[in-house]
């Protein structure tokens, strides 16, 4: 599959913006049917590594994750966020980009790639449209909420 990108430019201050799409466990509280297990002690860092687990019962995915790449946004450098997906049935990775924006704003890009094994190549515009809809809302609500 390839690679899809969302962007976004909330009132917030880079630091602020990246404390709230960076702890993991408030994405379960804007992702449907999905718990966060940070399995790691803190604090972020490279090697941090989570999972979240999205379904129901029997029927429920892990998406393991591993922090690649952790470099806070400081001052008016950027920062970057980069995820290796390390489950047996999710795979890909994830990027998330803070920068300063325009009129005290932050530039939010998100960047995913994401493959299911298993799942025939016929079904990617499907799982790259769900996926761009979910994680854009997810964005949204993250950078809404306190």
């Amino acid at each position: 599959m390839s690679p899809f990108s969302l962007e976004r430019t909330p009132l917030l201050a880079p630091a602020e913006a990246w404390r709230r799409l960076t702890d993991w466990p408030r994405h379960a509280d804007v992702v449907p049917l999905t718990g966060i297990e940070v399995l790691t002690a803190p604090p972020t860092r490279e090697g941090t590594r989570f999972v979240a687990r999205s379904g129901i019962g029997p029927v429920a995915v892990d998406d393991i994750m591993e922090v690649t790449v952790w470099r806070p946004p400081v001052g008016d450098e950027p920062g970057l966020c980069r995820l290796e997906k390390r489950g047996r049935v999710v795979l890909g990775w994830a990027e998330i980009e803070v920068r300063p924006g325009p009129g005290g704003r932050s530039r939010v890009v998100w960047r995913e790639e994401l493959r299911i094994r298993f799942l025939p190549r016929l079904f990617d515009g499907v799982v790259n449209r769900t996926a761009r809809l979910m994680f854009g809302r997810a964005a949204n609500q993250l950078l809404r909420k306190a």
